[in-house]
This record gives C-alpha cells, structure tokens and sequence, in this order.
C-alpha cells in the first residue's frame, strides 16, 4: 500500500490477466486519510489503450473511492511480457463542498506552494492461462497445466465413486450385524425350547413309573399330607 498525507493506494502495480484479443481489467482503491475534501486525477503514458473510471474525481473525508482501469484487447504481446506503460496518480486537496464537476486542470498545478501529491504505478501483465482442450486420444502436445487439471479431475471422480461405493458398504455391514445378532438369538431359544422339551419328557418319564409301581400321584399327595398331620398330633400329645 503506497501512502501519503491525502490519499493511501491500494494496490500499487496495476496487474492484467494478459490474453490476446480480449479485455481485461485490474481496480484501484483510494482512500482519504484527512478531513478535507481530496481532488485526484489520474494519468497515463499511453491513453489510447487504457480506459480509466473515473480519471478524475472528489474522495469525501475518510470515505474511498474505487478506480477500474481497462485494457483494451491486444493482438499481440509484448516480448517477455515485458510492458513499458505508467501511471501517474495526482491528488490535492480541493475547496469543502467540491464535486467533480469543479475539478479542473489548473488545480493540479504546483504552484504558489500548493502541495500536489503524486503516485507513479507500473503496468504488470501475467499470461491468463484459459484451459485449452485436449483431443482425445493424445497425449502429445499436452501441457502440464493440462495433465495436472485432468490428474485432479480424475481424482475428484475416484473419490466420488469410491464414497458412493462405502455407503452402500457401511449399510451392507450394518444389515449383516442385525441379520447375526438375530440369527444367534433365534438359535439361543431354540435351544432353550429344545432343553424345556427335555426336562419335560423326564417329569413325563417319571410320572409313568410311579404309575406303573401301583401308585398314583394322587395317593402319594394324601399319603404325604397323612403324615404331616399325624406328626402334628404326636407333637401336641
């Protein structure tokens, strides 16, 4: 940021995203560091190939103002990409009320001690790079740009797909845990049903040969139910 007692400038280089035949546009950002009204004006070396907007223009008291400077297209470039162009950014402070309409050339006149602030800023260009299609097929002629581009679209594609392959596989397993875990449980009472089965043929079993020895069930409750009494009476006498 290039600073002075008026205006602060921001950026200080003018960069261009530089490809032939076509526009291109960069922006300045001037902000007002006094509590006076500041009158800027801004100049080229080569006017024909640039569009300022706005050239000139009143920046209120603490308040910015935002400048686009456009480039027209080009049909051929600069060797090295090497460019030549300046820009020079006059400011002055200007009478309270001002507006651009009251902006005039001699007011950026150095004269009678009037202080005039200037900023020189250099033109950058850097090459625009559009992706350029690629037959298919060919892996000649191909540049890295390129190559790194189509590395990191197939890569964007195998993770799509192998997310799209876990979740199924995440649910898959889930399903077969519940199917397991039922499974087991159904085996458990099967066998518990199978046990009960058991033990109730063996009550069955024993139950047919207290009938067969010529007792039954019944008799063997009253005889039991005969003694406890006849033990309660020989306690009493």
């Amino acid at each position: 940021m290039s600073t002075g007692d008026l205006l602060s400038i921001q950026p200080t280089e003018l960069k261009f995203p530089f490809e032939l035949k076509k526009q291109s546009s960069c922006s300045l950002q001037l902000t007002n560091k006094t509590d006076k009204y500041v009158a800027f004006k801004v100049k080229t070396t080569n006017p024909k190939k640039y569009c300022v907007r706005p050239n000139a223009g009143i920046v209120l008291p603490g308040s910015t103002c935002d400048v686009t400077v456009t480039m027209q297209a080009q049909k051929e470039a600069p060797p090295d990409m090497q460019c030549k162009d300046k820009f020079l950014l006059q400011s002055v402070v200007a009478p309270d009320g001002s507006t651009t309409k009251d902006i005039t050339p001699e007011m950026f006149n150095k004269e009678d001690g009037k202080v005039v602030e200037e900023f020189k800023l250099r033109v950058i260009y850097f090459p625009a790079n559009p992706p350029s299609p690629v037959p298919e097929g060919s892996d000649e002629g191909s540049s890295p740009r390129a190559v790194v581009e189509n590395g990191n679209q197939n890569s964007s594609l195998f993770d799509a797909v192998s997310r799209s392959l876990e979740e199924p596989k995440e649910k898959s397993s889930e399903a077969w845990t519940m199917i397991s875990k039922l499974t087991e449980e159904k085996t458990s009472a099967l066998q518990q049903n199978q046990k009960l089965r058991q033990e109730l043929e063996l009550v069955r079993k024993e139950i047919s040969r207290s009938r067969g020895g010529g007792f039954s069930l019944l008799f063997v409750v009253l005889f039991g139910l005969l003694g406890i009494l006849v033990g309660f009476f020989v306690k009493k006498t």
